[in-house]
């Protein structure tokens, strides 16, 4: 499947939804994808990509960015904070906002650097232990905690269990984004983006349906 295909099938995908064409932004999941394939996702006008890793990011879109401009990185993977200086230095958008000790972290480092990339909550809406993420019933609380720290919070991000239906999940978290004036929903797939869109996705996040199967080391 290629970058078009993707874009076309979102497009289709609005309009059953009855949005506005491009109304959803692609994320183009770039983490663990030779150079060389991104590059040519690049040359094809794709400009938002995301990266799971801070010091994978580190190595490889500096010089991207030096060729190409109005790129739109977003973290997408777990966050440690003695990484998170490093991460709002890169990114212009981080979705795995997940804890207090992060968002006190971020806050600190936002009045430090005079800038602080967008926001999304990570709520763990399967609530599956070896998962990050707010679990719903205290995502209210941990959305109005970030908000009075003046964190620019603008939307939510989830990942719904492997083996249950995403529609329920994606359906929950629009639910507390919309409870909490909140806009942004960063969910779906490659396997799921069509249904995330049809429950108000403002982000889809696809990566081997772009690049083809990812190049893990061995």
């Amino acid at each position: 499947m290629s970058l078009q295909d993707i874009q076309s099938r979102i497009h289709d995908a609005e309009a059953r939804a009855g949005k506005d064409a491009g109304e959803t932004q692609l994320i183009a999941v770039s983490k663990v994808q030779p150079n060389e394939r991104v590059e040519a996702v690049l040359q094809e006008g794709q400009r938002c990509f995301g990266e799971n890793r801070v010091q994978e990011a580190a190595g490889k879109w500096p010089e991207f960015s030096s060729r190409f401009e109005g790129l739109d990185l977003h973290l997408i993977g777990p966050l440690q904070t003695n990484k998170a200086r490093q991460a709002m230095e890169l990114f212009h958008n981080i979705h795995t906002l997940d804890r207090p000790k992060l968002a006190k972290t971020i806050a600190r480092l936002a009045q430090e650097l005079g800038h602080c990339p967008q926001l999304f909550v990570q709520v763990n809406t399967g609530e599956e232990p070896q998962k990050a993420g707010i679990i719903p019933a205290e995502a209210d609380q941990f959305i109005r905690e970030c908000q009075d720290m003046d964190l620019r919070v603008a939307g939510l991000m989830c990942i719904p269990p492997a083996d249950e239906e995403p529609s329920l999940h994606f359906s929950l978290l629009a639910k507390i984004a919309a409870r909490n004036g909140l806009t942004g929903l960063s969910m779906g797939m490659s396997g799921d983006f069509e249904s995330a869109i049809a429950l108000g996705a403002t982000h889809v996040r696809v990566g081997s349906a772009i690049f083809g199967a990812r190049a893990y080391e061995l």
